[in-house]
Formats: structure tokens, C-alpha cells, sequence
């Protein structure tokens, strides 16, 4: 059996400072989401009102993401990236003051999402931008992969403090700890130092701005391994986003407290780490096709085991499986997006995907949501499962050239003439 090494990504230093400001980062704003879900079904007992939050985080996304992708090709991108950062410790302070008062209401949890959403829409395709220039590109495997692994660790520890806070300290102090969690970014970003990227070709206008997004788009169109993973990004987390069915799980099927929901709602993370370590190791991933397909063929498996269970313990497992399969899709999806990208593009380019890898889960709480409101939470999440098999054939069906995709491919595509 071959001994674990370090991941080549971590020989890079503004790569390793920027992967562990967002490993603590990450914790705080994992433990805010799941403590926000817990807050929201304590001010509702209708499902609808979590799954009203995926329609919020969508608006923005639809609205900003073209132009954010624009923004990280035009700008400096470790700027976006601080300046995004502040507005989202910003958000959590804000939460927690409404909390502690006892003023806050549903529509002030909404109104607060809405700001941080459009925050990320533009912080998400700086950031993933920004990664290839810190490394060189045989290393770029690696770093999705701890990319992975950060985001992950951060969720097994969130949601774990999550319930532990709310319990013995109080809902509020879930939003301040995240709040401060977010200057381990704000550091990394300033000791990290200038970071290059290509100059614009063109001076911004809007003539200018307009013809560059519809050169973005263009480019996607005709990238068909890149259009069709796009598409099997939406397709499978429209139908498989349950996350927010999760505490009505807990309270409803499972009648577990919120200390239990914590750790649950942690499972997935846990099987993604696990995911993470193992393709960080790996030098020769071949087959990403057939890889990335039956990842999400499994991802839709285990997501209806989830929602036949009324075990805590399959419960667990079953979510400890998907969060290892979506690990496994996500850095793959990543890796060939990035790589196939030119530089000057790749802000455009994790710009629309952005549209698909967000939106799709953020509709897909909506569907989840409504689902469970008429025929029942379990109801939901299985015929969500089924959705996401039905999907990926689909795209089978449509790309096949997904299918047979191989590493032999990973060379950056030419961005196409303005």
C-alpha cells in the first residue's frame, strides 16, 4: 500500500495561506448556514420558509454573475475577494445583533441573505480564478482537491458547533463566531501579496463589457465537455438539494435535538474529506468521464436511501456517501473546467457556471421545499434522488462524448477572437 505524501499543492505558499484562511472560514460560514435553517424552522413550522431562502440566494446569481465574471477578468481579483469578504462579516454581525435583541424576523434573515448572496456571486468567481495563478497547472488537481478538503472540514466542524452553540450559548453567538472566522481570509489575502493576471485587452465600457460577456458565453457554447458538465451540475443538485429538508428531518422523522442535527447535518462533509484525501494523492486520474457520471449516478442512489431511512445511524451513513460522491464530481468538474480555460476567459467562465452550480441548488430548495409542503419530506428527497439518475442518462444521452472523456484532454482550450 503507497504512504500518504503532501499534496504538491501545498509546496505553493500563497496557495497554502489562502487554502487555510478559507479551511476557518468555511467552519464559521458552515456553522451559520445550519444554524440560520435551525433558526428559520424555529420561526416556522412550514418547510416552505427554509426552502424560501434557496429562491433568495438564486436572485442574485441570475442577476450578478455574467457581470461578476466579467469583474474578476477586469479587476484585480484578490481585491473582489477581500472587498466581498468584509461585506459578508458585515452580514453575520448584523445577524447576530437582530438576534440578540430579539427583533429578528423572517424577513430579516432573508433581506440579510440577499446581500451576502450577491456578495458571493462575485466573490466565487474571483476566488476560483485566482487559484491557477498560484500554482503552475500540473498542480492544479491538487489544489481543487484540498480546495475540497477545506471547504469540507470547515462543514464537519460548523454544523457540529452549530447545534453545540445554539444549545448552551444561544443562536446569536453561532453568527458573531462566524463573523470572526472570516478575518482568517481578510489576513491570508494581505500577507499573500500581489498576485499577477493578464491585463484586459479592451477599456471597460459598456459597448466593450458586452461584447466580452457575449465572448464568454460564446466560448462556453462551444466547449461541449464544459457545457455538458454545466448542465449536469444543475440537473443533479436541482433534484438532490435536501439540505434544507434536513432539520425538518431531524425534528419529524428522526426527533432528534439540535445537538444530533448538528452532527448530521456534518455527515456529509465527512465522507467529502475522506473523498478529498484520497484524489489529493492521486497523480494519474484517468477516465474522468465515466468517473464523474458514476459519481452522480451514485450521488442519486444514496440520496433516496437517505430519504427512506428512519435510523439515525443509516441516516448518517447515507449522507457520510453523498457527501463523499458530490466530492468526487466537484473536483473533477473543477479540474477540467479550469484546465480547458484560457486565463484571460476563466473569470467568464466559472461566471455562467456559476448560474448552474448555484442556481441549481438554490432552485432545487424551492422544489424540495414545495415537494415536502404537499406530499411529505420523505417524498421529496426520494423523488429527488430519482430526478438526478433520470438527469445524468440524459446527458449521457445528449454528450456521450462526457462519457468516454479522458486527462488526455486537460489542455487549455484557445479563447475565442473578440
Amino acid at each position: 500500500m503507497a504512504a500518504f505524501h503532501i499534496p504538491p499543492a501545498l509546496k505553493h505558499r500563497k496557495f497554502v495561506l489562502l487554502w487555510l484562511g478559507l479551511m476557518i472560514s468555511q467552519a464559521g460560514s458552515q456553522m451559520q448556514i445550519w444554524a440560520l435553517f435551525w433558526h428559520i424552522s424555529t420561526l416556522s413550522s412550514n418547510p416552505i420558509a427554509v426552502s424560501v431562502i434557496g429562491a433568495i440566494r438564486f436572485v442574485p446569481v441570475v442577476l450578478f454573475s455574467l457581470l461578476a465574471g466579467l469583474v474578476a477578468d477586469r479587476y484585480n481579483r484578490r481585491k473582489i475577494v477581500f472587498l466581498t469578504q468584509i461585506i459578508a462579516t458585515l452580514v453575520a454581525i448584523a445577524l447576530g445583533v437582530l438576534t440578540m435583541t430579539h427583533t429578528i424576523t423572517l424577513w430579516h434573515i432573508y433581506a440579510l441573505t440577499a446581500i451576502q448572496a450577491a456578495a458571493i456571486a462575485f466573490d466565487l468567481p474571483a476566488r476560483q480564478s485566482l487559484i491557477p495563478s498560484l500554482l503552475p497547472p500540473e498542480d492544479l488537481p491538487s489544489a481543487f482537491s484540498l480546495q475540497s478538503i477545506a471547504f469540507n472540514m470547515g462543514s464537519i466542524v460548523g454544523p457540529g458547533l452549530s447545534g453545540i452553540i445554539i444549545a448552551y450559548y444561544g443562536q446569536e453567538y453561532t453568527y458573531y463566531l462566524n463573523a470572526v472566522s472570516f478575518i482568517a481570509v481578510i489576513v491570508a489575502l494581505i500577507l499573500m501579496g500581489h498576485v499577477s493576471q493578464p491585463a484586459p485587452q479592451n477599456a471597460m465600457s459598456i459597448k466593450n463589457s458586452l461584447g466580452d460577456i457575449r465572448a464568454g458565453i460564446r466560448f462556453i457554447r462551444n466547449q461541449p465537455i464544459i457545457i455538458s458538465s454545466m448542465i449536469l451540475d444543475f440537473i443533479a443538485t436541482f433534484f438532490s438539494s435536501a439540505n434544507t429538508l434536513l432539520p425538518y428531518v431531524a425534528h419529524s422523522v428522526l426527533h432528534v435535538d439540535a445537538i444530533i442535527y448538528g452532527w448530521l447535518a456534518a455527515a456529509q462533509s465527512i465522507g467529502a474529506v475522506t473523498a478529498g484525501v484520497i484524489i489529493s494523492q492521486l497523480s494519474d486520474l484517468r477516465r474522468q468521464g465515466t468517473i464523474l457520471l458514476a459519481a452522480v449516478g451514485a450521488f442519486g442512489l444514496i440520496t433516496i436511501l437517505f430519504g427512506l431511512s428512519t435510523w439515525v445511524d443509516l441516516t448518517f451513513l447515507t449522507l457520510i456517501g453523498i457527501g463523499a460522491a458530490d466530492t468526487v464530481s466537484t473536483v473533477i468538474r473543477n479540474t477540467v473546467r479550469q484546465m480547458q480555460t484560457p486565463d484571460a476567459m476563466r473569470g467568464r467562465m466559472t461566471g455562467i457556471n456559476q448560474i448552474f452550480f448555484m442556481g441549481g441548488p438554490q432552485l432545487g430548495e424551492i422544489e424540495a421545499g414545495a415537494v415536502a409542503q404537499a406530499f411529505g419530506v420523505p417524498f421529496a428527497i426520494i423523488s429527488g434522488g430519482v430526478g438526478t439518475i433520470l438527469g445524468a442518462w440524459l446527458i449521457i444521452l445528449r454528450w456521450p462524448q462526457l462519457l468516454k472523456y479522458d486527462h488526455q484532454e486537460l489542455q487549455p482550450a484557445a479563447a475565442p477572437a473578440d
